[in-house]
């Protein structure tokens, strides 16, 4: 077995190949670039190596620094992690050539099912079912066009050495197959260095469902079962889950045969995963091969008890698989939640910034029978970078069935605390309680069909806003009872706390008459049944868990006039907690209207103003293309939201913007 492994990778993926190692008793060396200096995964390996400046183009994908790194310390072995170099077959040969060993699949796999096209065409020959499409490269944006009308609308214009749903787009009619050429073409180049296009049929209402498959050198192939990753914005998957919800037994054995198949076609080994598109009448066709380990690998792990970076080390020094097909078992249900930085509330924009609060949940087993699991490469107090994949964590939870597993997570999530920076984390709470998701009757088209408008945050159920009544009662009385007493030790009396109280909530008034004592308070309502709550919940906490008639809350809390700020299930609330007198004197309060900015064109993420499209003096229609912001190697294209004229042009191309600087003004 090997006594040291390098990995090129940073992050969480590289803190957690860390861990296995460390597990097995293997030395671990990082990799790092200025930005990551002060990473978690520099902090928690044996060795760190500097290999350059902050951008992954000048350090973590340039592959004679990763060898230089690897002479240096004298690795036996590398792992690749995933994005960066994990399926470039120039590096996996250049460790061959050096006598380092690839901790993954060999130079010749990648190398076949890394061309999009390639792969298609020996999935065709090894009998695996694939998308009608143009298997051709595409060589401008006037036959990309062509062939969209040829194949028929709506199309997928994908990268073909794409992945992690950078150069993907979906093209609607033929203008959006021109833009969508070109924007596809240069986030292609931009991220992997090669811009070769190509286009295939996207298939309507699709669920995405891979099969994880694991091989070694000794001619075992086996499958893993599958992971629903349908909870997907831009191609990029969101939300992920194992076992899938919509497939049955045999669907899921033809999948798998289908998918060792292909693995066996080129002389797979190792852990890699074959994504298939699924419609709804359970036909699946080929989407691509990924010759590395997924993101999402976590659920796999947890309904199959099987590390499979433990394993891929083992594959890599030549040992054969300990178990066979008929080994592989589904035990329970695991969710796995991305937490992003990107603001859902700005359309899922990235941000950047300081981790100034950073407090995930207890990992382990929990009171429920659960397990918390959370895959992260952050801390608070650092910094996520603008040089980066934004995400912070990869939260997963594990429960006997698929409702358990929903229930930990909705809990995991709740108990969560990120600061400092916009993050996708009420998002991704709100999904969890979705009445579509949770029935499981999703596809790929979850977040634009229920979330067209954007993320406005969660609107609670009927039960679930008495329960955060009750409970912002009972906290209110905590902080009366604390105010209480330093003012009466400042007048020489106590004041007493009333029972009488008014909830504004969500929009509503609750009144309600707490009826108090050692162990907690009962919450009284004016119709339906009353409330039990308790907590050891103190002004101050940032986390408040309560338990309200025998069921588990938790909450973060601040502190505002009058009330409380609460965030659980995707809803930010304003909580105010009035007597009756005060209440009904807010209802003749003014609100104070929001100032307008739609003259404005502003900047909705920290990023590199690509390109105007405009001029000061021009037209422009709503929905017209006005400039492109770049963010973490993806473009984004700012839209007219109304009619207007060109007034004034406040930045130039090539101009770092904020969040919220004004790129242009109409009039």
């Amino acid at each position: 077995m090997f006594t040291k492994i390098l990995i090129a990778n940073r992050g969480e993926i590289a803190c957690r190949v860390i861990k296995t190692a460390r597990k097995m008793g293997i030395k671990t060396v990082a990799v790092y670039s200025d930005a990551d200096r002060n990473a978690l995964h520099v902090k928690m390996a044996d060795e760190a190596y500097h290999i350059g400046p902050s951008p992954a183009a000048q350090s973590y994908i340039v592959i004679d620094k990763i060898m230089e790194a690897v002479r240096a310390t004298g690795a036996q072995a590398v792992h690749p992690g995933y994005g960066f170099l994990s399926e470039n077959r120039a590096f996996a040969a250049a460790l061959e050539a050096e006598g380092v060993v690839f901790i993954g699949p060999p130079s010749s796999a990648i190398e076949q099912m890394g061309d999009k096209i390639t792969s298609k065409k020996i999935a065709q020959a090894a009998g695996v079912s694939t998308v009608p499409g143009h298997m051709g490269i595409i060589a401008d944006a006037d036959e990309a066009v062509k062939i969209s009308g040829q194949i028929g609308y709506p199309v997928m214009i994908k990268a073909s050495a794409g992945g992690g749903g950078k150069g993907m787009r979906i093209a609607w009619d033929a203008a959006e197959a021109r833009e969508g050429f070109q924007s596809s073409k240069n986030e292609a180049a931009a991220s992997f260095g090669d811009d070769r296009i190509f286009i295939e049929k996207f298939v309507t209402q699709p669920r995405h469902i891979e099969i994880q498959v694991l091989a070694d050198q000794h001619g075992n192939t086996l499958y893993l079962n599958e992971r629903e990753c349908s909870i997907q914005r831009r191609n990029q998957k969101v939300i992920e889950e194992a076992p899938s919800p919509f497939l049955d037994a045999a669907t899921r054995k033809a999948m798998g045969e289908q998918a060792c198949a292909l693995a066996r076609a080129v002389g797979y080994t190792s852990a890699g995963t074959v994504e298939f598109i699924v419609d709804g009448a359970r036909q699946f066709y080929f989407l691509e091969m990924n010759t590395r380990l997924q993101v999402e690998h976590p659920v796999t792990e947890l309904i199959t008890g099987i590390d499979l970076v433990e394993q891929m080390i083992r594959v890599a020094d030549g040992e054969p698989l300990p178990f066979a097909q008929s080994d592989i078992k589904i035990h329970g249900w695991a969710m796995e939640s991305r937490l992003y930085a990107e603001d859902p509330y700005r359309k899922f924009l990235p941000s950047i910034g300081r981790l100034t609060r950073y407090r995930p949940p207890v990992e382990g087993p929990t009171e429920r029978g659960g397990i918390v699991r959370n895959d992260t490469g952050v801390f608070e107090g650092g910094e996520i970078s603008m040089f980066y994949d934004p995400m912070i964590a990869k939260l997963c939870t594990w429960g006997p069935t698929r409702s358990a597993a929903i229930e930990e997570m909705r809990l995991a999530l709740d108990t969560f605390e990120v600061e400092g920076i916009g993050h996708n984390l009420p998002f991704v709470a709100a999904v969890m309680d979705h009445p579509r998701f949770t029935s499981g009757h999703i596809t790929t088209a979850f977040i634009a069909e229920e979330y067209p408008d954007g993320f406005k945050g969660a609107t609670l159920d009927p039960d679930l806003i008495r329960r955060v009544a009750a409970s912002a009662a009972a906290m209110n009385r905590v902080a009366e009872i604390r105010r209480t007493r330093i003012s009466g030790t400042m007048d020489n009396h106590k004041r007493k706390v009333g029972d009488q109280w008014v909830v504004d909530l969500q929009g509503e008034q609750i009144p309600v008459t707490i009826a108090a004592d050692h162990e907690g308070s009962t919450i009284a309502f004016e119709d339906g049944p009353p409330l039990r709550v308790t907590s050891d919940w103190q002004p101050g906490q940032a986390l408040v868990r309560l338990t309200v008639d025998g069921h588990p809350l938790v909450m973060k809390v601040a502190k505002i006039p009058m009330g409380f700020r609460l965030r659980l299930r995707g809803a930010d609330l304003k909580v105010l907690v009035r007597t009756p007198r005060a209440a009904e004197l807010a209802l003749h309060m003014l609100e104070k209207a929001p100032p307008d900015t739609s003259k404005f064109l502003l900047c909705p993420m920290p990023g590199l103003l690509v390109k105007l499209a405009v001029e000061e003096g021009d037209e422009v229609q709503e929905g017209q293309t006005l400039a492109t912001v770049e963010a973490m190697k993806m473009e984004n294209i700012l839209k007219a939201t109304r009619n207007g004229v060109v007034k004034k042009i406040r930045a130039t191309a090539g101009s770092s913007l904020k969040v919220d600087d004004i790129i242009l003004e109409l009039a």
